[in-house]
């Protein structure tokens, strides 16, 4: 009984963290995939997607402060700064409901010459949404692009959509 009950904690607690992997890795490059399962319509889930400054973690901007994201009408996501701004990453399509894919490089791969394709997707699930995130980033880093950033890459990813649920299902990402 005691190992069924630790079982159904641990179960419990998975259900709620975002599935992550490197799903490729070469010299060129490198793909992760996150996936997750939201308790709400896609609808819910993509108005709170769009509102970046509501879920993204603060530990993961240039600024410490997720307010200061923000996707503008020309296709930017954005991050105000004190005496400045950073383009994360172009908007280069989105249907305005189920999916969204930018092209850019995320944190420090800024300072490398990788760049990537990062698509969200969701797709209803009875009466909630699935969503999946997949960043395929190409290019050259010193020391070698998937070596240094897949697992980072991966992590990061991870925590912003398990934020995202967290956000979209309570009002708080934390």
């Amino acid at each position: 009984m005691k190992r069924l009950a630790i079982l159904a904690l641990f179960a419990a607690c998975a259900a709620g963290a975002a599935r992550a992997e490197i799903t490729d890795r070469s010299a060129a490059g490198f793909e992760v995939t996150e996936r997750i399962s939201v308790t709400a319509p896609p609808g819910k889930v993509w108005d709170r997607l769009m509102r970046i400054d509501r879920w993204w973690s603060p530990e993961h901007t240039w600024s410490h402060d997720a307010k200061n994201l923000y996707f503008d009408p020309s296709g930017c996501f954005c991050e105000r700064l004190k005496d400045g701004a950073v383009r994360h990453m172009t908007i280069v399509y989105t249907d305005g409901a189920t999916q969204l894919r930018m092209f850019g490089a995320l944190g420090p791969l800024q300072t490398t010459g990788a760049s990537g394709h990062l698509a969200v997707t969701l797709k209803p699930a009875g009466a909630g949404t699935d969503v999946v995130m997949t960043y395929d980033v190409g290019g050259y880093a010193r020391g070698g692009l998937s070596e240094i950033y897949a697992s980072p890459v991966d992590r990061v990813l991870g925590e912003q959509l398990a934020r995202l649920k967290k956000s979209v299902e309570t009002g708080k990402p934390e």
